[in-house]
């Protein structure tokens, strides 16, 4: 027996993870207690993916358990013990804003629930791969300090900065910047991970991603931009922008390449490796450019403001280089364009909207 042991299961990440190693002919044990519910509100629960996952996957595991409960995570790796080849470590509090109301639970899930992850790991499964789902948001506000261009529908870098081609690469500084306390918990498990990797030898890597998305989001206001946008748009609910004008610019990468990228890692670990995963310039737009994209395809206009402020430690211009992975894994490359993806999330909000009608 093989086994494949998902946190976070049920949500974006996790339930890509689930289809894709079970595809595979893993068994697959999913950790999810649907704290996306307590941080977001019930209609960013994934109970829904959990029953589909239940129904569509014949040898997937569905556990309600907490990351940060330590007996309960020990014993589950003492039962598996060296059947576990692989763990993808995807629960997570997302969310700038909700981190800031309660910062122990954000530090708690996001930092110490990663340390029992790796602990349980090292001691039970220790040949074991372990994948990380980080975040862009551990360089702080660094890339705000990049020299930027305001153009009608975006912000945009200097042609002339070595970053203008390619995105921005794994030597940014992670010091001396704003995180928010969501980029500092990240950040702690971030470096845990790498630590566990070039410390104890394990075969750990880091995924730093840009704007994940794909039609399995339960998006929210405060997370899950791209797939709420399409929900506002198909709704007809009011969508507000916060800050720089509407022209901030994010990369977006669907779930299925993050997952294909996580499953060529696996196939052939490099320890304590970390990388920058996004869309990349492949697929990335401004907020406002996001809006035109979710009108044309729903065929219907959105109401939106913008307002000024900001939030806190949120990065004007993000476009993940991701020439490192794939100088590591040539054989790896994009299925999903912007376009594609937008229209995928879509008809995924119009699907939601009718069963719930």
């Amino acid at each position: 027996m093989s086994v494949v042991v998902v946190t976070g299961s049920s949500g974006l990440i996790g339930s890509e993870c689930v289809r894709v190693f079970h595809d595979r002919g893993y068994d697959v044990i999913g950790l999810d207690n649907d704290l996306r519910r307590t941080f977001f509100g019930a209609e960013a629960s994934v109970a829904w993916n959990t029953e589909r996952l239940r129904r569509e996957c014949r040898r997937f595991r569905h556990l309600d358990l907490d990351v940060r409960d330590r007996t309960a995570v020990e014993a589950l790796f003492s039962r598996y013990g060296r059947a576990i080849e692989c763990v993808i470590h995807a629960a997570a509090q997302p969310s700038h804003d909700w981190a800031a109301r309660d910062p122990c639970t954000d530090f708690g899930v996001n930092a110490v629930g990663t340390l029992v992850m790796l602990e349980a790991t090292r001691r039970f499964a220790p040949d074991a791969t372990f994948i990380f789902t980080s975040t862009n948001k551990v360089y702080g506000d660094t890339p705000n300090t990049l020299p930027l261009v305001e153009r009608d529908r975006r912000w945009e870098l200097s042609h002339e900065h070595p970053y203008f081609e390619h995105g921005i690469d794994e030597r940014m500084s992670i010091d001396r910047s704003k995180h928010s306390l969501f980029g500092a918990s990240k950040l702690a498990a971030d470096v845990l991970v790498q630590e566990y990797g070039q410390y104890f030898g394990m075969r750990t890597g880091v995924f730093r991603g840009g704007c994940l998305t794909g039609p399995c989001h339960s998006a929210a206001e405060l997370h899950g931009f791209l797939a709420y946008l399409a929900r506002c748009v198909v709704t007809g609910r009011k969508y507000t922008v916060y800050g720089y004008k509407g022209k901030q610019v994010r990369d977006h990468i669907h779930s299925e390449d993050l997952v294909r990228a996580f499953w060529h890692f696996h196939l052939r670990p490099r320890p304590g490796e970390v990388y920058n995963l996004g869309g990349s310039r492949h697929s990335h737009c401004s907020v406002l450019e996001a809006i035109d994209l979710c009108q044309e395809r729903a065929g219907k206009p959105l109401d939106y403001t913008v307002v000024d402020r900001a939030r806190s430690g949120d990065h004007i211009w993000w476009v993940s280089d991701v020439r490192k992975f794939r100088s590591h894994y040539p054989e790896w490359d994009y299925r999903h364009d912007l376009p594609g993806i937008v229209g995928e999330l879509v008809e995924a909000a119009r699907e939601r909207a009718d069963a719930s009608a």
